[in-house]
Formats: structure tokens, sequence, C-alpha cells
């Protein structure tokens, strides 16, 4: 039985614009006991396969974390195959804001040792024991509170092009990194203020939650749904949006414009702009805001040795990136020296 991809990105691309279907961009995540994670990835991906599903879906003994496309026409069926897992049922769906016919290409579901990398040993504290959960509403109010800290548990390439007024944003590029800054920036405040947190969909602050209350912070709130979620409650019930520009996304939109703000600049001509490219040479592939003008003249590149290699044949690219580690560009999302304008 086939469990894996068989269409190139480009030919599911083209499959996807001829069929004209409307599709649903969602997200979703659960911690759960999972005894048998290949198992459980085999079930997934030939069940969503048959259903035209596509997306990023991690599987690890402690659970789920899925993005997906998902066909509009197809979401009954896709929600009763959720509801019959009983670890799924009724989980919460993040339904993004703006969807896209190509925002996910394939169907990878990848047997993962963790569902987000943190980095921390959970056999040192009780995961179970999280924060409060606030809907956008008490959101609101605990961020006006003088007594609360609000920090972004996200990375910097994700902060840069929006946030929440007054929050924390560390610079930093993982998620573990922010761990241990953060409990050293607030170390002095661990009673006598309320430290509020959020993310992209939720998942981060759940880990993270627990553990600074392990770690003795003794007043914890996290944004329930994360910005996903916030969003849309803002736009249902006519709340005070405190959200500014766009909030970063992991597939091939990059970003849902959440306020009318553009808050960061080209990378290359430091020009207003929040549009994230990656770099059109394969062996870069760098993570970085580039404007239209920039695009244009640079070819989608990040700098000029880059723009010449991609005029070069496709098999002489090839050969120059091959044995090549250029991971070090690749992950620094944003951080190369080639950047005038960065952060």
């Amino acid at each position: 039985m086939q469990l894996y991809n068989t269409l190139s990105a480009k030919e599911r691309a083209a499959l996807l614009e001829n069929a004209g279907e409307d599709r649903l961009t969602l997200s979703f995540y659960q911690y759960a006991n999972i005894g048998n994670p290949e198992l459980f990835r085999n079930h997934l991906f030939v069940a969503w396969d048959s259903l035209n599903v596509l997306g990023r879906i991690y599987v690890a003994h402690e659970g789920i974390n899925a993005q997906l496309s998902v066909p509009a026409k197809q979401f009954a069926e896709f929600k009763d195959f959720l509801d019959g897992i009983y670890f799924l049922k009724d989980v919460r769906l993040n339904i993004a804001i703006e969807h896209d016919l190509k925002s996910f290409l394939k169907l990878k579901v990848k047997v993962r040792n963790k569902i987000v990398a943190d980095g921390l040993n959970d056999a040192t504290f009780d995961v179970r024991n999280k924060g409060v959960h606030v809907d956008a509403e008490a959101f609101n109010a605990l961020i006006e509170d003088p007594d609360t800290v609000l920090v972004d548990m996200r990375n910097h390439y994700e902060s840069e092009i929006g946030h929440f007024k007054g929050a924390v944003t560390p610079d930093v590029d993982t998620f573990r990194d922010s761990l241990d800054i953060i409990e050293e920036d607030l170390k002095d405040h661990k009673e006598d203020k309320k430290l509020v947190m959020y993310c992209t969909g939720g998942i981060r602050c759940e880990k993270a939650s627990a553990y600074y209350k392990h770690k003795g912070f003794k007043n914890v709130f996290q944004l329930e749904g994360g910005i996903i979620e916030y969003a849309r409650q803002v736009e249902h019930k006519g709340l005070e949006n405190k959200f500014i520009g766009k909030n970063f996304v992991f597939d091939h939109r990059r970003g849902e414009r959440i306020s009318d703000d553009v808050i960061s600049n080209c990378h290359q001509c430091g020009e207003p702009c929040d549009t994230h490219v990656n770099c059109a040479n394969e062996a870069c592939h760098l993570l970085f805001i580039q404007c239209e003008s920039c695009a244009s003249k640079m070819d989608t590149c990040c700098s000029i040795e880059c723009q010449e290699i991609i005029k070069l044949p496709v098999e002489e690219q090839k050969k120059l990136r091959s044995g090549l580690h250029n991971s070090n560009k690749i992950f620094k999302k944003g951080r190369s020296e080639k950047l005038k304008f960065k952060r």
C-alpha cells in the first residue's frame, strides 16, 4: 500500500489549480499517549490521502501536531474521521483567516521524538500542570493589567512582522532558545507578576506554561488557540484587536494579515514591508523579508552571489551545491550578513 507522495510539488500545484475547488487551511494539536506512532502515522496517511488532504503532520509518543489543507467539500468527512479517534474527538481546529489553494502541496506525516522541538526533559516536571487558558476577551483584559508581563513564545522572524502591543519578543531562532532567556529575564517577578504567553496556535504555550509553573512562576496564563483563534474571536465578537501586523504561518502563505499595520521592513532596501520569501537559489533558500521592487531587481534572491547562481544551467547549479552544507544559512532565518536591513 502506498504510504508516501508520488507527485512533485509542481505537479500537485497544477492539479489544485485545474480542480478549482475551495480548500480550507487549518491546524490542530493534541497531547496524548500514542503507543505506536508509526502505526498511527500510517493510519492517518491512508485516510487523509483518500480525502485529498495535504499538509505537514508530526506524530510522536506524546501526541500530534498538524497543519493541513482540506478540500472544503470533504471537511465534514474529515471531521468525522477525527471524532472517531478518542483523543481527537472535538479537538479545537484553528481555521485560518485567509485560505489558499496551495498553502500545502504534499501530504507529509512524519514520526518525531516530539511534536514540538522544545529541548525539555518532560520526566523532570508535570507537563499536565499547565497555565490558565484564556479567550480573546480575557486576554485583552489581562494584558491591560500593569502587573502583567506579556511574552511572545515565537521566534524572531515571526514576531518581526507581527506581535501584540507591549509584548516581550525574544530575539531567538528557536523555541527552545527562548525558554531559559525568558526565565532569566523574569526571575525577580515569579510571584508578583502575571506571566501571559501566546504563540501561533497555542502548542508552544502548552508545554512552556507547565515548565514555567515548575520553575516557580505563580500566575501563568496562555492564550487559548493562539493568534489564529484570537483573530477569529476578535472578528466574531467585535473585540478590540491588540495584535499589530501579520501572523507568520508555516505554510506556503507565510503570513496572515491580522491588522493593516506594516511593522517591519525589506531586508534589502529598508522600505516598509512584511512579505517573507525564500531565496530562489535552492542551495541557499534563506528566509527573509523582500519587497516587490527588490524581488524584481534581485530575481527573488538574497544576494548578488545567489542571483548569479540561479542564472546558471540547472545541472551546473546542482553540481555547485553538491556536497556543500548551507543549512547554516537556511536555518538562520534572515540572519545573513548579506542583508543590510535585517532586524
